[in-house]
């Protein structure tokens, strides 16, 4: 089944006079990177869009961007001029990065018209199409959510998952934060993953200029580490942010049995009560 959901340049270029159209700039960037990606986009963006911040749309609390209430995220959508019936046009600044996140987040809460752009902003300036600067405010509305629940699952069900085998779960960070042999970028948390899960790095799915791979390409990665069609998959990061790149790439072959832990390394490898596996044990 293909239900690849990403869109050209060219398609949105012929597609921004459409006023049921909404364009988001969903970048986000790890804090080692030290980007700011509000600043970054209010410097130049893609004519129209509005910009979507992770942090912000997020719940308040100790893990970072985990996902908010639906009523907050209703609140937040509806400032941004996001109503469920929109068609909405994620991209980033990177071609695919966090996007991804910005795209399953929105598709959790009941947004049924959800892609994304093919490489993103780099696509759209390399075909030299036109960027504006400053600040996009559309005017406010509410939207009615619809939450689905089963998307998002959190440590318990995880660590019952782990237990039981009874899902297969998938870990989007390097091989070696996976084995635990290179330090995690967050401070404080210990190496390793969670027992009984397999590593996929996020960037074995995409291209050498970040953009998804093909279908058929997607399909052979996840066939080389075996991944069960029968059982249901949790994909997962150091938070959140990555783990939507391997839900994307299972959603386009197909698959739609798919739900992200949230709270992620982040959550896991800071909790002495969750067990750990590594390249030895």
């Amino acid at each position: 089944m293909n239900q690849r959901p990403l869109v050209s340049v060219e398609w949105l270029e012929s597609q921004r006079g459409d006023k049921n159209l909404r364009i988001v700039d969903g970048s986000w960037h790890m804090p080692a990177e030290q980007r700011d990606a509000q600043a970054e986009y209010s410097a130049g963006h893609i004519p129209g869009a509005v910009f979507f911040d992770i942090d912000e749309h997020s719940a308040a609390g100790d893990l970072p961007h985990m996902m908010p209430q639906p009523l907050d995220f209703a609140e937040s959508a509806g400032a941004l001029g996001l109503l469920p019936g929109n068609t909405v046009v994620v991209y980033d600044t990177k071609g695919l990065f966090s996007a991804a996140r910005v795209w399953w987040m929105l598709r959790t809460f009941g947004f049924s018209d959800v892609k994304i752009l093919d490489g993103g902003l780099p696509a759209w300036s390399k075909a030299g199409l036109p960027l504006d600067s400053g600040k996009v405010a559309l005017s406010s509305v509410t939207p009615a959510i619809n939450f689905a629940a089963d998307a998002v699952v959190d440590a318990s069900q995880v660590l019952a998952a782990s237990d039981s085998r009874s899902a297969q779960i998938l870990d989007a960070r390097s091989q070696g934060r996976f084995d635990g042999v290179d330090p995690e970028p967050r401070a404080g948390l210990r190496g390793g993953h969670i027992p009984n899960s397999v590593c996929l790095p996020f960037t074995e799915l995409l291209d050498s200029d970040a953009r998804l791979k093909s279908n058929e390409a997607l399909a052979a990665v996840f066939d080389s580490l075996g991944i069960d069609g029968s059982k249901p998959v949790i994909t997962s990061c150091g938070s959140g942010v990555t783990a939507a790149i391997l839900t994307l790439g299972l959603y386009c072959i197909g698959r739609n049995d798919i739900a992200l832990y949230d709270g992620s390394w982040t959550e896991w490898g800071g909790r002495s009560d969750l067990p750990v596996g590594t390249a030895v044990g």
